[in-house]
C-alpha cells in the first residue's frame, strides 16, 4: 500500500513529460500548408553581406585597399636586390677597392643608387676624415635607409590596430540597434532584431580579416627590412676591413661641395686673442 502513492506520482510525472513534449513538438512543427508554400533558404550574396555590417563597411573598406597598397609596396621596397643588396654591385665595389679606385668607387655608387650603394657612397667619401667618421657616416645613413623602407611599413601595424576597434565600433553600435529593436517590438519580428545581429557579426568579422593579414605583412616585412640591414653592414665590415685611412687622411673624395673654409681670423700664439686676418 505504501507503493501505491510513489507508483501515482511516477505516472503523473510521465504523463505531464510526454504532454510537455508533444506540446512542444507541435509548437515548433509547421503546419503542412506553411511548410508547402515557405520559402527556400537564401543565400546572401558577398555584397549583401557587406551592407549589412552597416556604417562601419566604409572605413574597413578603406583600410583593406590601403592594406593591399601597403603590402605590395613594402614588398617591392624591401625584397627588390637591385634596390637593396645587388652582388653584382657589391661585386663591382669590391673590384674597385682591390686596385684602390676609391673615386671610381664613389662614382660607381652615385650612378647605381641603391641602399647598399647609398651607405657605401657615404663611407667613401669620409675616407680622408679617419675610421671614426666613417663608422659614423655609415650608421647615419643605414638609420635613413631604415626610416627609408619602415615608413610605409609601419602602417601596416597601425591599421592592424585600428580595424578590430572599427569593428568592435560596429559591434556596439549593432548591440544599441538591436536592443533598440528588441524593446520596442519585442520578440514578435525577429527580422529586424536579426538584421541588428548581422550588423554585430560583420562588422566584427570584417575587422578582424583586415587585421590579421596587416599584423601578418607587417611583421614579414619588418623582419625582412632588418635582415637586409644587417647584411648591409655586414658587407661594409668585410670592405672597410684593413683599410689604409693614414695614406687616405685629409683626401676629399667625390663630388661634394665642401662648405668648411679658414676663419678670416687666427688665434696669436703669444696674446691668445683672436687676430683679424687682413
Amino acid at each position: 500500500m505504501r507503493q501505491k502513492p510513489k507508483l501515482l506520482l511516477a505516472a503523473i510525472a510521465a504523463g505531464l513529460l510526454l504532454a510537455g513534449a508533444t506540446l512542444h513538438a507541435q509548437q515548433t512543427m509547421p503546419a503542412p500548408a506553411a511548410a508547402e508554400h515557405a520559402p527556400a533558404a537564401h543565400n546572401k550574396s558577398l555584397w549583401e553581406q557587406i551592407k549589412e555590417g552597416g556604417w562601419v563597411m566604409v572605413p574597413i573598406g578603406l583600410c583593406s585597399f590601403l592594406t593591399l597598397y601597403l603590402i605590395g609596396d613594402g614588398v617591392v621596397r624591401v625584397t627588390s636586390p637591385k634596390k637593396l643588396l645587388a652582388e653584382e654591385q657589391v661585386e663591382a665595389v669590391r673590384g674597385l677597392f682591390r686596385a684602390g679606385k676609391y673615386e671610381e668607387a664613389y662614382r660607381h655608387c652615385k650612378a647605381n643608387p641603391s641602399a647598399f650603394t647609398n651607405v657605401c657612397r657615404v663611407a667613401v667619401s669620409l675616407l680622408g676624415e679617419g675610421k671614426t667618421a666613417v663608422e659614423e657616416g655609415i650608421m647615419s645613413e643605414m638609420a635613413k635607409e631604415h626610416s627609408r623602407m619602415q615608413t610605409f611599413i609601419s602602417y601596416l601595424s597601425v591599421i592592424g590596430v585600428c580595424t578590430p576597434m572599427i569593428g568592435l565600433l560596429g559591434t556596439v553600435t549593432g548591440m544599441i540597434r538591436a536592443f533598440a529593436v528588441l524593446g520596442a517590438q519585442g520578440i514578435g519580428d525577429p527580422s529586424s532584431l536579426s538584421a541588428a545581429i548581422g550588423e554585430v557579426l560583420v562588422a566584427t568579422a570584417s575587422g578582424l580579416f583586415i587585421a590579421i593579414p596587416a599584423f601578418t605583412a607587417y611583421y614579414f616585412l619588418r623582419n625582412r627590412a632588418a635582415k637586409v640591414l644587417h647584411d648591409i653592414q655586414d658587407t661594409m665590415a668585410s670592405l672597410l676591413r684593413k683599410m689604409p685611412y693614414d695614406k687616405l687622411a685629409g683626401a676629399h673624395i667625390g663630388d661634394e661641395e665642401l662648405f668648411a673654409a679658414d676663419p678670416e681670423w687666427w688665434i696669436d700664439e703669444e696674446t691668445q686673442q683672436p687676430v683679424q686676418a687682413r
